[in-house]
């Protein structure tokens, strides 16, 4: 794990600054370093009262920003003295929830439910819950009728407010069954220079803007992340700079909708801009981004992709629907003309790039022909990977309201036709790929087979080989061996 933009020398000689015995600083983020020095006090403390280090335990559910907010997280609860743990017989336990899909919803619940009998066993075990499924008022009703066993609830938009939401818990009602609750609508603040806990020395990703403006009709991201607010550039270069100099050699730069970052700022600055500036920091040698709205996506920003020597050579491009009457309904701003030619220009500009994708089935009135119509941009794309969804009713999203809901039979049918024809497609390209020589980024030890490592190719594509645990964090020339569904087995080249 590496501390980010603040290494732990500013981030200690910070803390140090911190007077106590004055009220919280109203400003942040030093608001919550004050908090942090307060909560480290009463760890060290418990430690010694136990006899046992703290542990923390932190599950991330949904997506990579997501993934990137639960770092964050992790890097509070490291300057606050606890140890982060695998179990749930944990001090301190931490659910960063997703709300796309309800399925993700019952799965926070069914975790909650199964935590019960564990708070019981260690009463002063502290359940805090967190992102976007906390933004829905009808779920924080809920945990508060029918989990009382939850201690903190916060949103998408403070998440740098941990410690200060702790705090609270811990010295304002230690004895109190009442929850801390605090969740925000909305917010255009950004908060810098907090700590910050990567789960690769070598890699990360690197929020450059939070939000979406784009209200998809079935989509409640934009309802529970707020409008789009993007980081200054400078900041976002500065943590690349400080990740680069501390071990990273690969970035993955993260937003809703990454080709509008920008808009938003005082002195707007474009996406393709923003990544000519990234390349030229010296030691980087990778640069991915996602996600990309095909409405947003320039021809600025394609031009760069091609000249580029540290863009990775892959795009994910959701899709959603071939049909343009559909796409229509979905609010997405581009037919199914435009999305073709899009894919077009892309490949124009980089010829061996590889495309993955989101679709949904069942979209409320989708016929056989609409369907036919996804079928279709798949054959002419021919995509190298899908993730593939069956709609999904989002309660608070205008889709959830339409009538002509798809039979459930039939959009099964139609799911399995679509996957089948997806892994053929992939299963075909993976092939054309045997015999290659790639660079390979080295990412662990392989889960299965210790003899082998795994890595990804700059396409995103996974290869297994022979090799040592100390070609973790480098790059590796491997021959792609053989297929095996979406990976490869490869062997390393002089």
């Amino acid at each position: 794990m590496r501390q980010d933009v603040m290494n732990r020398q500013a981030i200690e000689e910070r803390l140090a600054q911190i007077d106590l015995t004055l009220p919280p600083p109203e400003n942040e983020p030093d608001r919550q370093y004050y908090f942090m020095k307060k909560l480290r006090g009463w760890v060290s403390e418990k430690k010694k009262e136990l006899g046992r280090p703290l542990y923390a335990n932190i599950t991330t559910f949904g997506c990579q920003m997501n993934a990137r907010d639960s770092e964050k997280i992790a890097g509070i609860m490291q300057m606050l003295g606890y140890e982060e743990t695998d179990s749930e017989k944990a001090d301190f336990i931490l659910y960063n929830t997703c709300t796309v899909r309800e399925n993700a919803n019952l799965k926070v619940y069914g975790r909650l439910g199964q935590l019960k009998s564990a708070k019981q066993e260690n009463p002063g075990m502290v359940i805090a819950l967190c992102g976007c499924m906390m933004q829905e008022k009808q779920v924080v009703e809920k945990i508060k009728k029918s989990y009382r066993n939850v201690d903190i609830i916060f949103g998408t938009h403070n998440i740098f407010k941990l410690a200060e939401l702790l705090s609270r818990k811990i010295f304002d009602s230690p004895q109190d069954s009442e929850m801390v609750i605090d969740i925000w609508e909305g917010t255009a603040e950004i908060v810098e220079e907090l700590p910050n806990e990567r789960k690769y020395p070598f890699k990360s990703g690197v929020n450059i803007m939070f939000g979406c403006n784009n209200f998809c009709s079935y989509c409640i991201v934009p309802y529970v992340r707020g409008r789009e607010r993007s980081r200054e550039p400078e900041d976002i270069l500065a943590e690349i700079s400080c990740m680069v100099k501390d071990g990273v050699k690969e970035v993955m730069l993260l937003g809703q909708n990454v080709n509008s970052y920008g808009k938003t700022l005082e002195k707007p600055v474009s996406f393709a801009e923003l990544l000519r500036r990234t390349e030229q920091i010296e030691g980087l040698e990778r640069i991915r981004f996602m996600t990309s709205h095909p409405k947003d996506l320039s021809d600025e920003l394609i031009e760069v992709m091609g000249n580029s020597k540290k863009i990775c050579r892959q795009l994910h491009l959701p899709l959603q629907s071939g049909s343009s009457r559909l796409l229509k309904i979905m609010n997405r701003h581009y037919s199914k003309e435009d999305y073709l030619l899009l894919v077009e220009k892309i490949r124009r500009a980089v010829p061996d790039i590889s495309l993955t994708t989101d679709i949904i089935v069942g979209f409320p009135g989708e016929t056989e022909e609409d369907f036919a119509e996804t079928m279709d941009v798949v054959e002419r794309v021919r995509y190298d990977s899908a993730f593939t969804f069956i709609y999904s009713k989002r309660t608070g999203t205008p889709a959830a309201s339409m009538e002509e809901q798809v039979p459930e039979d039939i959009v099964k049918e139609r799911f399995d036709r679509l996957l089948a024809r997806i892994q053929d497609i992939s299963a075909e390209k993976t092939a054309e790929a045997v015999g290659s020589v790639c660079e390979v980024l080295v990412e662990e030890v392989n889960k299965r087979e210790a003899s082998l490592v795994t890595g990804r190719t700059d396409k995103n594509q996974i290869v297994h080989f022979p090799g040592s645990p100390d070609l973790i964090g480098t790059f590796v020339k491997v021959r792609l061996v053989s297929a095996k569904g979406f990976y490869f087995i490869g062997e390393q080249t002089e």
